[in-house]
Parts: structure tokens; sequence; C-alpha cells
């Protein structure tokens, strides 16, 4: 069998088996959920529209209109107020009649408001600001976390059971490797891309002023290669961490600097994406530019350069950390006689082990 078949089988048979596992279909639903509470949920909880009733030739009416209200035309509008079917009423003057409580769009639509100057009108809206960079490290952190997690329980499970003898007798070590690590790009990504569709389509039905998704396309573009290069250099560490135990209970601690190396960049984008000192600086380092970069490009603070030069570095950081948790793994997976320390694990290959 050659090399490129052995990781295509590994890589369906990796697919078969994480298409049935709960957890991958758990995290996929929350993050579905999250990103519909998102886009869709604060439009909801923001309210629709007032209804408001004018007379016929009211000069108020083409004011209420070009702000968005649902305007009837009555005889008698303060009697549609009365009974229910709208919720304030517009007579001559203009006076507002309404329930118990005059609507604030309605009372802003016939005020006249003053003339305003923005020093910096291309500003980002200071919640949006906020959430659209905790979502890219939120997605990123749980599903490299996730994913990475479940490559080390794999490795670690065939190693358990003594299967991986078997495997490693039939194709090569790292052709198994290399399924494993693809599988999980595979499903992380299209776990991902679900998530980018669900959310552009959540924006594109509640952003009435059609601003949202021209400052969400750029960010998002860059975010799924920063994604799958940040994978492949965590996942291939990871799949490291399962050779070098022999129980699943032992990964946690073996996983530490890992679990570090996700969890860090992902405080200091959610805490520090106000500080831009921060951020440029960790747009440029291999384990935080998946989730900084992408932010710094939603808050235009980024140049057209930039992000070529960060998705750079992350790859060739993605090329030797997979060069590294290759040899790792080798040096780790066939050793069943307890952990097996990093140092170790990077002199000895372990084939002689066969």
């Amino acid at each position: 069998m050659s090399t490129a078949a052995a990781i295509r089988l590994v890589t369906a048979r990796e697919l078969r088996v994480k298409l049935r596992d709960k957890t991958f279909l758990f995290s996929t639903v929350f993050f579905l959920l999250f990103a519909i509470g998102g886009t869709v949920v604060p439009a909801l909880i923001g309210g629709s529209a007032s209804s408001v009733a004018v007379v016929a030739g009211d000069p108020a009416e083409a004011k209420l209109r070009d702000a968005g209200l649902k305007v009837r035309v009555a005889a008698d509008p303060e009697q549609l107020v009365r009974a229910g079917d709208v919720d304030a009423a517009v007579l001559p003057g203009p006076v507002v009649v309404a329930d118990d409580e005059a609507p604030s769009d309605v009372v802003r639509a016939l005020s006249a408001a003053p003339e305003v100057r923005l020093l910096n009108p291309d500003a980002v809206d200071p919640v949006l600001a906020f959430i659209v960079p905790f979502a890219f490290a939120i997605v990123f952190f749980f599903t490299s976390l996730t994913f990475g997690l479940q490559i080390a329980q794999s490795v670690t499970e065939e190693k358990q059971t003594r299967m991986v003898e078997i495997l490693v007798a039939a194709v090569p070590v790292r052709a198994l490797l290399a399924g494993k690590v693809l599988a999980g790009g595979l499903l992380a990504l299209a776990q991902v891309a679900l998530i980018a569709f669900v959310t552009v389509a959540g924006a594109q039905l509640t952003d009435s002023s059609g601003g949202l998704l021209p400052l969400l396309a750029p960010a998002m573009t860059w975010f799924v290669p920063f994604f799958v290069f940040g994978f492949v250099m965590l996942a291939s560490l990871w799949a490291a961490v399962g050779a070098l135990v022999n129980r699943q209970e032992d990964i946690s601690g073996a996983s530490t600097p890992i679990q570090l190396l996700v969890m860090l960049p992902f405080f200091l984008v959610a805490f520090l994406q106000d500080n831009k000192t921060v951020m440029t600086v960790m747009s440029y380092i291999p384990f935080s530019a998946p989730t900084a970069m992408p932010a710094r490009l939603f808050d235009g603070d980024a140049a057209a350069w930039e992000p070529l030069v960060s998705l750079v570095i992350l790859a060739l950081t993605a090329v030797a950390a997979l060069l590294v948790g290759s040899r790792l793994y080798e040096g780790g997976l066939l050793r069943t006689n307890g952990r097996v320390s990093w140092g170790t694990a990077w002199r000895d290959r372990g084939l002689q082990h066969l």
C-alpha cells in the first residue's frame, strides 16, 4: 500500500468514528447555537419597529415612514390606540398619543435632531468590537482543544489496547499520524464553515443597514487559512502527547504545555483586545495569530500586508510543529512500559521495538 493510499484509509476510518462521536455532535450544536445567539437574538431582544397611526395628509407621515416605522392612515388614529391595533398615534401638532408610554422610536422620528459631525465615522460599534474578536477566540479555542484532545485520546486508546502494533504493521507510522490530523482538520474546518454560514445568514436577516457583513467579510475570509494552519500546528502536537502516555488518565498532565499554548492566547485576546500594541504583537506569534490577526482585520487596525506576513510565519511554524510532532509520535507510539518523556521520544523513534 502506498503512503497516499494509507493516509486516505486512515482518514476515512477516523472520519467514520468521529461522525458518530457524541462530543463532536454536541460541540457542533453548541457552536451553531452560539452563532445564532450572537446574530439573531440581539435583534429579537431589540424588538420590532412600533406601529403608529396618523390622519391622511399629516406631514409627520413621511418622517415616520423614513424612520422605518409601521404607519397606518386612519380617520381617528386615537381610536386605534384605544383598540390596541397600533402602539401610538400622531395627531396634528404633532401630539403623540399612546396607552401608557410613548414608543421611543416614534418620539425620535418626530424630534429635530441636531447636526452631528463624527471625527471617526468608520469606527466599529463598541459592542461588535468586543463580540467579534471574542467569537474568533472562542471558536478557535474550543475547536482546537476539543479536536486536539480527541486526537490524543484516539492515539492513547490504540496504544493502550495494543491495536497500534497491528496498525503500524499495515501502514507507515507517519501515514497514521497524517490521517488522524487530516481527518480532525477536515471535521474542524467543516464545523467552522457551518458556523460561518449560520453567522452570515443571521447577519443578513438582522442587519437592516447592511453595514455588518462588509466588516465581517475580510476577517472571516482570513480566519479560514489561519485556522487551518493553526489547527495543523496544534493537532500534530496533540498526537505526539497521545503517543507519550499509556493511559487516558495521563493525557491531562502530559498535555499541560499544549493546553497553555491554546488557553493563553484565548484569554489575552478576550481581555486585552483594546490594547493595540498587545494585539499587534500577538498577531505575529503563531499560537495567537489565528485569533489576533482576524480580530485586527475586523477592527481595521491591520495593513494589507500584515496578514500575509503573519500567515507565512504561521505556516512555517505549522510545518516545523508537524515535523517535531511526527518525530515525537514515532518515538513514543510503540513504547508501552509507562509514560515516555519528550527527550526520550525525540532521541528514539521507537520503531526498533516492533
